[in-house]
C-alpha cells in the first residue's frame, strides 16, 4: 500500500501538467503514487497527458467542477486505496527531489499535523519566496495575505498541501458546493483548526509556482469568483458575519472605483448579490 498519493488536477494545461509530473517522478523515494485528475479539459489534455505518462492512473472528473471538485475526485479515489496523506500539487508547479520527503518528515514528526505546506517559490525568479506554506486571513476585512517568512499560517495553501487522510476522515473535504474557484483551501484549513489539528510549514519542502490565473490577472469573471467565495467564507468563519461581509463589500468596491474599472466592480457587486 502506498503511504502518499499525489493528486495534480489538469484543466486546459496539458503542457503544464506534464512538466509537473515529470518533476514528480524524479523525486527521492518510492513509497508514493502520481494521480492526474483531468476536470473535463477541452485541449485534448488527456491525450496528450495519457501519452506521456501511459502507466499512470488519469481520472476523468466528467465536468469542470472546480479546484476543490476537481481535488477531492482523487483525494476520494486515494482514500479509498488506503493512502494515509495525499499531495496536492499544483499543475503549473514543478518541485525539488526532496519535497515531499521533507512534508512527510514533519507530519510523521507530530501526530496532531492535519496538513503541511511548502516553501513556494516563484519559477520566473527562482529564489524569490512566492508563499512560506500558506497565508493569515483578516476576518473583519475579508482579507487573505500570503506568509512570506516562517511563522504560523491560519490555512496551507493548495498551490502544495499534504493532507494527513485521518484529518480528512474527521473535517471533510473541499467544500465544492460553496467554493468552485478561491478560498477553498482556507476553508479547509479554518476547519482543521477548529477541529483542533495543527497547520505547519516544511522549510525543506521547496516547490516553484508559475503564478498565473487560468481565467487572466484583471478579468471580471475572477473577480466575480474570487469575490463570491471570500463573501461565503466570512459567513462561514467570521466572528460577526454581516459586518465582515460588509466591510470587505465596501473594501473591494472602493478599490476598483479607483482603479476604474467598473466591468469589475459590477463583477463584484454580482458576487454580493449571488453569494
Amino acid at each position: 500500500m502506498t503511504r502518499v498519493c499525489v493528486i495534480v488536477l489538469n484543466w486546459n494545461g496539458w503542457r503544464d501538467t506534464v512538466a509537473c509530473v515529470a518533476s514528480l517522478l524524479q523525486m527521492d523515494g518510492d513509497n508514493f503514487t502520481v494521480l492526474i485528475v483531468d476536470n473535463n479539459s477541452s485541449d485534448d489534455s488527456v491525450r496528450h497527458i495519457s501519452q506521456a505518462f501511459p502507466t499512470l492512473k488519469l481520472l476523468h472528473a466528467g465536468s469542470n467542477l472546480g479546484f476543490g471538485g476537481g481535488c477531492n475526485v482523487g483525494i476520494r479515489y486515494a482514500l479509498q486505496q488506503g493512502a494515509e496523506y495525499v499531495w496536492l500539487i499544483n499543475s503549473d508547479a514543478t518541485v525539488d527531489r526532496g519535497a515531499l520527503s521533507a512534508l512527510v518528515h514533519v507530519a510523521d514528526h507530530d501526530q496532531s499535523v492535519g496538513a503541511v505546506g511548502s516553501v513556494v517559490f516563484e519559477a520566473e525568479d527562482t529564489a524569490r519566496v512566492q508563499l512560506w506554506g500558506g497565508g493569515r486571513v483578516n476576518l473583519w476585512l475579508g482579507r487573505s495575505t500570503h506568509c512570506l517568512a516562517a511563522g504560523a499560517v491560519d490555512f496551507v495553501s493548495g498551490a502544495s498541501m499534504l493532507l494527513r487522510g485521518t484529518a480528512l476522515n474527521e473535517v471533510g473535504l473541499f467544500d465544492q458546493e460553496r467554493f468552485f474557484m478561491y478560498w477553498e483551501d482556507t476553508d479547509l484549513g479554518f476547519r482543521l483548526r477548529r477541529a483542533g489539528w495543527k497547520l505547519t510549514v516544511s522549510k525543506n519542502s521547496k516547490v516553484w509556482h508559475n503564478q498565473s490565473s487560468s481565467l487572466g490577472f484583471g478579468n471580471p469573471l475572477l473577480d466575480e469568483y474570487a469575490a463570491r467565495s471570500c463573501f461565503r467564507f466570512l459567513r462561514r468563519h467570521a466572528p460577526v458575519p454581516a459586518v465582515s461581509v460588509f466591510l470587505a463589500l465596501l473594501r473591494m468596491l472602493v478599490k476598483r472605483v479607483l482603479v476604474g474599472r467598473p466591468d469589475r466592480l459590477r463583477a463584484v457587486w454580482k458576487a454580493f448579490r449571488t453569494a
